[in-house]
């Protein structure tokens, strides 16, 4: 598996990561035997880097990768572990300082981790972006000068909130951005920001490959916001491959 350099972070991450919301059911049950045989194939063929977030099955996402990855007995720094706060499901959004501090402790405990490689504010988008710039990543700063989390960055789905951000934030504060299904072959429109993003030395993690199921046979998931005329040709499209 190639390793790639995350921005200025020097993490060496897998091209390919571990998204572990499956693991908290968001898509279907995934039996504990099955949970833990797909972390150990993933670290098998070279993955080292996995993603989680307490929202991803109501914190049970975090609690099983931490669970599998204990089963695997993977040495800790061989593998990048991320994690987000400000997004819970029953909650819903809070990224107060007060939350996002008391969050990231949570985290930890289910991860069976005394500290995260990553820690992102999760769909900043669904909160006025001064309230991230001016509360949530000075809280998150602290929270890496405390060294429970190496590094901190935002993720969202609309790309303008990266340049919102990143240009209010003093230069560094913010070291990765996580998008998702803007590089795939339905939508590549993050290709356009790639340049500024690293003008501003932030390191670039591109989720859902797949669209949240959309380029599949089976097709997205209920929940899934596409709309149907496009769900409908992405699944005739995938079933004619």
């Amino acid at each position: 598996m190639e390793l790639r350099e995350l921005g200025g972070t020097g993490l060496r991450v897998s091209a390919v990561g571990f998204g572990a919301s499956p693991l908290g059911h968001v898509f279907g049950d995934v039996p504990r035997d099955a949970a833990r045989a797909a972390v150990r194939r993933a670290l098998d063929l070279g993955v080292n880097f996995f993603d989680t977030s307490p929202y991803y099955g109501g914190t049970i996402s975090e609690s099983v990768l931490g669970d599998c990855l204990r089963h695997a007995a993977v040495p800790r720094n061989q593998v990048v572990v991320a994690t987000k706060c400000g997004r819970y499901k029953d909650e819903g959004f809070d990224f107060s300082a007060a939350r996002v501090t008391r969050s990231i402790d949570e985290s930890l405990a289910r991860l069976g981790l005394d500290y995260v490689d990553i820690l992102h504010a999760h769909d900043i988008e669904f909160t006025h972006l001064d309230q991230i710039v001016n509360e949530t990543i000075p809280a998150l700063q602290k929270i890496k000068e405390s060294g429970k989390a190496r590094f901190i960055g935002i993720t969202g789905l609309p790309l303008s909130i990266y340049p919102y951000v990143l240009d209010r934030v003093p230069p560094g504060s913010v070291d990765v951005i996580l998008s998702y299904c803007h590089f795939g072959i339905n939508d590549t429109s993050l290709v356009d920001l790639l340049p500024y993003l690293k003008s501003k030395g932030v390191g670039v993690i591109t989720a859902s490959p797949l669209a949240m199921g959309l380029l599949t046979d089976n097709g997205p998931p209920d929940w899934h916001p596409a709309p149907e005329q496009l769900k409908l040709a992405c699944r005739a499209a995938c079933r004619a491959l």
